[in-house]
């Protein structure tokens, strides 16, 4: 079935209970207060900004999202695209597109104008829904997007005149269930992910891939309606609402929170009382780093309830999930693995029963199947180093628009990950390297060209190169290694104030002036690259953060 049914069931259920809130911390009053004087003082106090609805209030919502655009022609064959950051209307839009038939298109809210610009066309958007942070770049593109495109400002303030304005529009729109007939083949949603061109492709799955997320995260970790899962990640990624998705499959409530410092995240799980939290290893790395330097102790907090704690979209230290267990030992733990091509996580995950193995990603996961194998296409032994496929009803259903770029990586059913890895004498599988140069910082991919190309321009640059770093805490970090034209000269700083153009997470967190090797045909010798500047004690480095 589709998931819009999920919600509508839920809604029949469950109509009255909390299905979302959100949290704040920035919108709070300035003295701060513990988690037990927050106990003593009704909820309604304004100690952080929280607003919260219910299942029936969620339903209504996309009900009525729905038939706005249905009464625009939006359904089936169209493209709705959702700019926003976190917040409470985010999920209800994006159910509201489904329930239309229309692809839903969440893009990354770190996109700059021109890369907005691009993924519209790419995807063919119809429509857009943005919200207030997003006004400057859509309007930046707003001559050339709106022909034939319907606009939508979702944001509080004034709707900017380029726009229609979302909330008085659906205020008037029937909050009936629509009537739509969806299949689980059904197209129901577009992704973005990039290659190694570092352009984005737009990644189509069906109904059934996003139904599928469901039922897997739900086997692999129990969730019960009794849960309450701490959605942190920006919702434009597969992974932090895929993850709810188990939750959602039962009724559980979820909780977005807009903020990452550990005193944000504590004091969420104790006044919420959150059970499930997904994180990305920096911010577990800055929660034990606060508790090693004694600024945060547990008995501050109500953390018994939490019961889950698992971590997904870079390699995991060994060592973090060691320091997270002393502190933590009554915790489950799981670490999943996954791709937007492959609707986020859980195609390989780790078991929360299988502690022992830490430090691989796991086993295929629930309806899943993996193989490794070298460069013909067969099957490695076990120890032997290949490219880890998948195979299972979440796989995508191509890159939209993309045949070339579909048919390198789908092969008779079979995703081929791009992604190096090998499996032990018990079935678990490691992952060794990644075949792509895309480097992944505190979950973040960030792609080198894009950033080569950018510092190309700079009039003392002959040649650069952008590789990943090994970091304690995000995991890696972007190097530039730059080659000057001869007779020129050029400092770090001065490499990083011309670098304030790009978005801040492009910025290379390390300048390094070199040569740039290139093999006979041209080529950037990344690997070599690598090996040379991958000890911190071998690399002269200048801190850009």
């Amino acid at each position: 079935m589709p998931i819009t049914a999920v919600l509508e069931e839920n809604c029949r259920r469950f109509g009255n209970d909390a299905a979302l809130v959100e949290i704040n911390p920035e919108q709070q009053e300035k003295r701060r207060m513990t988690w037990k004087e927050f106990e003593l003082i009704e909820s309604t106090q304004p100690y952080y900004y929280r607003r919260e609805i219910s299942w029936n209030v969620f339903n209504e919502k996309a009900n009525r999202f729905a038939n706005l655009l249905l009464s625009r022609g939006v359904g089936k064959g169209k493209k709705v695209a959702i700019l926003m950051m976190n917040c409470l209307e985010w999920l209800p839009i994006y159910f509201g597109v489904l329930k239309t038939g229309a692809v839903v298109v969440p893009l990354n809210f770190r996109y700059a104008a021109s890369e907005i610009e691009y993924c519209l066309g790419l995807a063919e958007v119809d429509v857009l829904v943005f919200g207030a942070e997003f006004i400057g770049r859509v309007e930046e593109i707003a001559e050339k997007i709106c022909e034939r495109r319907l606009l939508l400002y979702a944001g509080s303030g004034l709707c900017p005149t380029f726009a229609d304005d979302y909330t008085e529009l659906t205020a008037n729109c029937s909050s009936a269930s629509p009537d739509v007939l969806l299949t689980d083949d059904d197209d129901a949603a577009i992704y973005f992910s990039s290659g190694t061109t570092g352009f984005p492709k737009a990644i189509l799955h069906k109904h059934r891939s996003l139904m599928h997320a469901c039922i897997v995260e739900q086997k692999h970790h129990g969730q019960t309606r009794d849960d309450v899962f701490l959605c942190i990640p920006p919702l434009y990624h597969t992974g932090a609402k895929m993850h709810w998705f188990g939750s959602f499959l039962v009724g559980g409530k979820a909780v977005i929170l807009k903020g990452t410092k550990p005193e944000y995240i504590f004091e969420t799980v104790s006044k919420e009382r959150c059970t499930i939290v997904w994180l990305l290893v920096p911010w577990a790395q800055d929660i034990l780093n606060a508790l090693d330097s004694g600024r945060m102790r547990l008995e501050d907090y109500q953390l018994s309830q939490w019961r889950l704690m698992h971590i997904g979209a870079q390699p995991v230290p060994r060592s973090l999930i060691r320091r997270w267990l002393e502190y933590f030992p009554h915790h489950q733990y799981d670490t999943n693995y996954g791709l937007s091509e492959s609707i986020g996580p859980g195609a390989v995950h780790l078991g929360v029963e299988n502690i022992d193995k830490v430090g691989a990603i796991g086993k295929a996961g629930y309806g899943w199947q993996t193989r490794i194998v070298d460069e013909t296409g067969k099957p490695v032994e076990p120890g032997a180093v290949g490219e880890l496929c998948l195979k299972g009803p979440g796989v995508m259903s191509c890159y939209y628009n993309d045949p070339k770029a579909t048919a390198e990586v789908l092969r008779d059913g079979w995703l081929f990950t791009g992604d190096m890895a090998m499996e032990d004498g018990d079935g678990f599988i490691y992952l060794v390297d990644r075949k792509k140069d895309v480097i992944i910082m505190g979950g973040e991919n960030i792609y080198p060209v894009q950033i080569e190309d950018f510092l190309s321009a700079h009039p003392a640059v002959k040649d650069v190169a952008v590789i990943g770093l090994p970091d304690a805490r995000l995991g890696e970090i972007s190097a530039a290694i730059i080659q000057l034209k001869p007779d020129h000269e050029c400092t770090a700083e001065q490499i990083n104030e011309f670098c304030m153009q790009l978005p801040r997470y492009k910025r290379p967190r390390r300048i390094i002036f070199a040569d740039v090797p290139r093999n006979p045909t041209g080529k950037i010798e990344k690997p070599k690259l690598r090996e040379m500047y991958g000890g911190e004690h071998l690399v002269e480095k200048q801190n850009l953060s």
